[in-house]
């Protein structure tokens, strides 16, 4: 009782993933060693049945059918004894990794939800302390008109931040709820980004912005969702877009297709997570250590947008460095 109790103790306080190893090694030793000894006992009977058949007067001929009817006999029960050993460890080791896919599947949920619970309280809390300040500094003291617009403005493009995150959250909200439907409007897609970079070239210290944009392209799309997925890209190429470099965004179509790119300077992403950074909550590194900001939807929502427009997005190496995001969107005539 003692020595079961220290045992449990003992399986409580490690891993699971290391506990179910345990346990699946244990039952297959005991299996295995069960199956010996049914194997040894069924040998042990057919000597014991063959001994009688030997001992008993019976002619020659009968004694030799009765002893080839117990070796059919034995023979079938230790065939019948692996065949179901054979069965039963199959599941065995199939149920084992399923158990170990979830559990990974659920821990790598567990770690990407704590990075994101981290990243979007600095997310929120950085903006917030920034819009106080400003406010708090135009209640207490009387500032020059240049000084206070300034102050104004810059508390508003905090405020436009915390919207982009909230709206990010929604968005990632619907889609998890089957909410999100998107509208076909026609809309004209040049002017769309080009008043999107405006705003962006208002934020002191915003990387330069090179637009190679050609005029009047049109798509049906909802104008909101796009407005999101242009954000994303932005937002994103200036993460990791090293002072004084600039991002270049061009917007290009043919006959069928328009083609968006977002290109940076920065430092480049693997090819083995090219396809991760598109998952959901998914960032490199951990967030108790990483420098750049961010939540790990603008990516996810890039893609779901995309998708939901019928298009495509890649990612492809910069040259000399950096990244380089693909979108594909249909025309509107095609």
């Amino acid at each position: 009782m003692v020595a079961s109790f220290f045992f449990f103790v003992f399986l409580n306080a490690m891993r699971p993933i290391t506990v179910l190893y345990i346990l699946v090694i244990y039952v297959v030793f005991q299996f295995c060693w069960w199956a010996y000894l049914l194997i040894e006992l069924n040998t042990e009977v057919y000597t014991y049945k063959t001994e009688i058949v030997r001992l008993t007067n019976v002619d020659a001929g009968l004694a030799n059918e009765l002893t080839n009817q117990l070796d059919a006999k034995i023979t079938q029960r230790k065939r019948m004894v692996l065949g179901e050993g054979m069965v039963f460890l199959s599941l065995l080791v199939w149920g084992s990794v399923i158990t170990y896919r979830s559990f990974r599947r659920d821990y790598e949920l567990a770690r990407l939800q704590k990075n994101f619970l981290l990243s979007v309280t600095h997310e929120f809390k950085s903006p917030l302390a920034s819009i106080k300040l400003y406010l708090e500094t135009l209640q207490k003291h009387d500032l020059e008109k240049e000084k206070e617009k300034k102050f104004i403005r810059s508390a508003l493009q905090d405020t436009e931040r915390l919207n982009g995150l909230v709206e990010n959250a929604l968005m990632a909200n619907l889609i998890d709820h089957s909410g999100h439907l998107l509208s076909q409007d026609h809309l004209n897609l040049s002017a769309l980004i080009k008043k999107l970079v405006q705003r962006f070239e208002t934020i002191p210290g915003f990387p330069t912005i090179h637009l190679n944009l050609k005029e009047d392209i049109e798509i049906f799309g909802d104008q909101n969702a796009l407005c999101i997925m242009v954000n994303n890209l932005i937002e994103n190429a200036a993460k990791y877009t090293p002072d004084k470099s600039p991002i270049d965004i061009s917007l290009s179509c043919d006959a069928k297709n328009v083609k968006l790119t977002v290109a940076d300077l920065g430092i480049g992403i693997p090819d083995d997570e090219k396809e991760k950074v598109f998952q959901k909550f998914y960032r490199s590194g951990n967030e108790e250590t990483r420098s750049s900001k961010g939540t790990g939807l603008g990516l996810y929502l890039v893609r779901h947008i995309v998708s939901k427009h019928d298009g495509t997005v890649a990612i492809k190496n910069n040259s000399p460095k950096g990244s380089v995001f693909e979108v594909t969107l249909k025309c509107a005539s095609s």
